[in-house]
Parts: structure tokens; C-alpha cells; sequence
């Protein structure tokens, strides 16, 4: 059997054990309560209790065997080890079974596994994070031990030699990031110069113009551009909208590349329009209404709270949105890899190509050239650096938001 057979012949025979251990636990509990015992718990807790104690023992021997085989370590054929976790599940099922009694702190128990699974789940978390930084930190090291910081951060000039061969001569190569993280910087810009008064605005509608029916429609439909995926984006954005751009630059005589930065910029906006105005349509919706009607009571009207009253009052939340789309497009890749082009192009132009630090990341990481190469180690450098950039601003971001929250509640 290959490793779906095993997992659909695990599960299929876990889900009706424990099916029965909790009908089993549950009745011995029933029983107990009509010969007039007074149960610590529920009777569905002991069930539950009885299928927890029967999944356990299962799951544990999966798992060990798991990372055993991950490890390099002998382990006994997969139908084996199914056999013994199914097997595992029937004697810790029945030994819950048996314990289960008047006295027994059911519900107790229940609640500490809930605890400890959300605990592990909460560290899995946190450990997968730092793994993912250490990993980044460890080869960026070594990418900075063949090419100087200060000529990665302020050198002007990209243009990496490809290494076949570890022993491959790299004199020629630079490794120069200012042009991409400027093209970085570029097409986010062109994002946010889109998506947030789109968004700030048409959250403003919805919270504070739009009928109930309006707004039950809207809102969803605004919503899905964020479950549109990116590639989508990407091919709207070179097909449509960058022919759409050269043109246009035509009518008022300016030369415009089919692979201009521009487009992406403006196609990546619409795609984060959603992320600020679901936020922002939360923070306004969570302004007190004291406030709209001490300005009402005032002899304001509906535009002016809004400008006077609301907007201020929702401006930290608002501008944690903005920080969470500005994350967002620094992040994006398909969009810019189909629309914006390779080239690492220095230039005030959003006319011309320019590249982002993402797909240069894409770029230094595919090929065949030496994984310990200079050009693929500066895949790690810059997510590095992007790295860094991104987390200041989700932290700047959530400061913002538990001011705003210690503000109104």
C-alpha cells in the first residue's frame, strides 16, 4: 500500500473507534446516573473522554514512526505500524473505559487535553517562525561573507554571473540591491496610491451611506478580488492592462514598455483594495455611535461627522490597514514576474521595466546553478532584508491598532 492507502485505511479505522468508545463511555455514564450516582460530568464528556484516551495512543505511534522514518531510523513496514496504532487505539480506549466512574473528573480532563493541543499548536507556530529566520539568517551569513553589506545595500548596479561550478570564478558579478528594492518600493506605491482611497472610500460608503440590502451585497462581492489568486492578476495585468498603459502613454506622446511598471502597480492595487477596506469598514463600524450623535446634536450633518468625527476617530485603524497592504505588495511575485519583467532598472519612470527583490528571490533560487553560489545565497540576503522590512511594518502596524483598541473599549 503507498502512503494514501495507509492514512485512508488509518483514519478509516480510527473515526469508527472512536465513534464507539464515545457511545460506549457515554453509556456506561448514562447507566451510572440512572442507578442515581451523581456524575462529576456529562455523560458526552465521559464519552469524549473514552474517544480522546482510544485517539491518542494511535496517533502518538503514527507520529513517532513518522519522524522516525524522517530521521533515517529502521521502522517497521507501514501495515505494521497501522496495525500497531490500531491496535494501540483499542487497549487505550478500553482502558479509558474502565476508568470511567462517577467520580471521574471528566470534563477536567477534557479541558487540560484542550489546553495542552492549543499550547502545542501555538509552539508549532512559534517554532516553525524561528525556523524559517535561522534558515534565512544562516545562508545570508554566508552570502556576506563573499560579498560586502555595504555594497549590497548601497550599490546601484545588480547583475549577478551565473555558477555552475563551485570553483567557478565570480569577480565580474554585482550584487547591488538599491534597484531592486526602488522597483520594490515603486510598484507598492502605485499599489497604495490605488488601494487606499479606493478602500478607505468605499469602507466609508458601506458603514456609513449604504443600506443594510446594499451593504449584505457589496461587501461579499468586494471581497472576492482577495480569493482571486495572483497568476490571475498577473495575466489581467500583462494582457489587458499593460497594452492598455502603452497605449494610452501613446495618445500624450510618451514611449512606454509593454513590461512597465505601472501596470502591475496598478493591477496589485486592486488586488489589496479588499484587505484595507474590510479593515477599515471594521474600525468604522466600531467608532461609538455617542460620537455621530453628539455631532448630530450639534447641528452637523452626515458629511461633515464623517469628516470631522469619524474619520479621525478611525484614523490609527486605518492607517494599520494601509500598513498590512503595504505588506502585502511587498510581498506579491506572480503579478510583477508576468507584467513588470526581470530587468533590475534603476529609474524614476513607472513607464519603464523594473524588477522587485520577490522575483529576483525566484530568479536566485531556480536554474542550475550552485546552491552555494553568490547569486543564490543573494536570494537569502534579500529576503533578509525584505524580511525585516515587512515585520517593522506589521509591528508598527499592531501598535497602531492596540492604541486604537485602548482608545474605545
Amino acid at each position: 500500500m503507498d502512503t494514501s492507502q495507509i492514512m485512508l485505511v488509518f483514519f478509516g479505522g480510527l473515526l469508527p473507534l472512536a465513534t464507539v468508545a464515545y457511545v460506549m463511555g457515554r453509556r456506561k455514564a448514562l447507566v451510572a446516573d440512572a442507578r442515581g450516582d451523581r456524575l462529576h460530568s456529562l455523560p458526552g464528556q465521559y464519552g469524549v473522554y473514552v474517544a480522546t484516551w482510544m485517539a491518542l495512543p494511535a496517533i502518538a505511534i503514527g507520529v513517532v514512526a513518522a519522524g522516525a522514518a524522517l530521521l533515517g531510523v529502521q521502522v517497521p513496514a507501514a501495515p505494521f505500524v497501522l496495525i500497531f496504532a490500531l491496535v494501540g487505539a483499542a487497549v487505550g480506549g478500553a482502558m479509558a473505559l474502565r476508568r470511567v466512574e462517577p467520580g471521574l473528573r471528566a470534563r477536567n480532563a477534557i479541558e487540560k487535553f484542550v489546553y495542552w493541543t492549543l499550547f502545542t499548536a501555538s509552539l508549532v507556530s512559534i517554532l516553525t517562525t524561528l525556523g524559517i529566520i535561522l534558515s534565512i539568517v544562516f545562508e545570508a551569513l554566508k552570502f556576506f561573507n563573499q560579498v560586502s553589506v555595504w555594497h549590497f545595500i548601497t550599490g546601484t548596479n545588480w547583475s549577478p554571473v551565473a555558477q555552475f561550478r563551485p570553483d567557478q570564478q565570480t569577480a565580474e558579478s554585482q550584487f547591488g540591491s538599491v534597484p531592486l528594492f526602488a522597483g520594490t518600493f515603486m510598484i507598492s506605491a502605485i499599489a497604495m496610491l490605488v488601494a487606499i482611497p479606493i478602500g478607505v472610500l468605499s469602507a466609508v460608503y458601506m458603514s456609513e451611506y449604504a443600506p443594510y440590502r446594499v451593504r449584505t451585497i457589496a461587501k461579499p462581492l468586494l471581497e472576492i478580488l482577495a480569493g482571486i489568486p495572483t497568476v490571475v492578476y498577473g495575466f489581467f495585468a500583462a494582457i489587458t492592462v499593460s497594452p492598455l498603459v502603452v497605449d494610452v502613454a501613446a495618445l500624450f506622446g510618451l514611449n512606454a514598455s509593454y513590461t512597465n511598471a505601472l501596470a502591475p502597480g496598478l493591477v496589485m492595487g486592486i488586488m489589496i483594495i479588499p484587505f484595507i477596506s474590510s479593515l477599515s469598514d471594521d474600525v468604522i463600524n466600531s467608532i461609538p455611535n455617542s460620537l455621530r450623535e453628539g455631532a448630530y446634536a450639534l447641528g452637523s450633518t452626515r458629511s461633515e461627522t464623517i469628516k470631522n468625527i469619524v474619520l479621525p476617530a478611525a484614523f490609527p485603524g486605518i492607517m494599520a490597514a494601509s500598513l498590512l497592504g503595504v505588506s502585502r505588495a511587498l510581498g506579491e511575485t506572480m503579478i510583477v514576474v508576468m507584467a513588470a519583467g526581470l530587468r533590475p532598472n534603476l529609474t524614476w519612470n513607472p513607464l519603464e521595466d523594473m524588477t522587485t527583490v520577490t522575483v529576483r528571490i525566484v530568479d536566485g533560487l531556480t536554474g542550475d546553478q550552485a546552491f552555494d553560489s553568490p547569486e543564490t545565497l543573494a536570494a537569502f540576503a534579500l529576503g533578509l532584508v525584505l524580511f525585516v522590512v515587512t515585520l517593522t511594518l506589521n509591528l508598527v502596524s499592531i501598535i497602531v491598532i492596540r492604541k486604537f483598541r485602548q482608545s474605545y473599549e
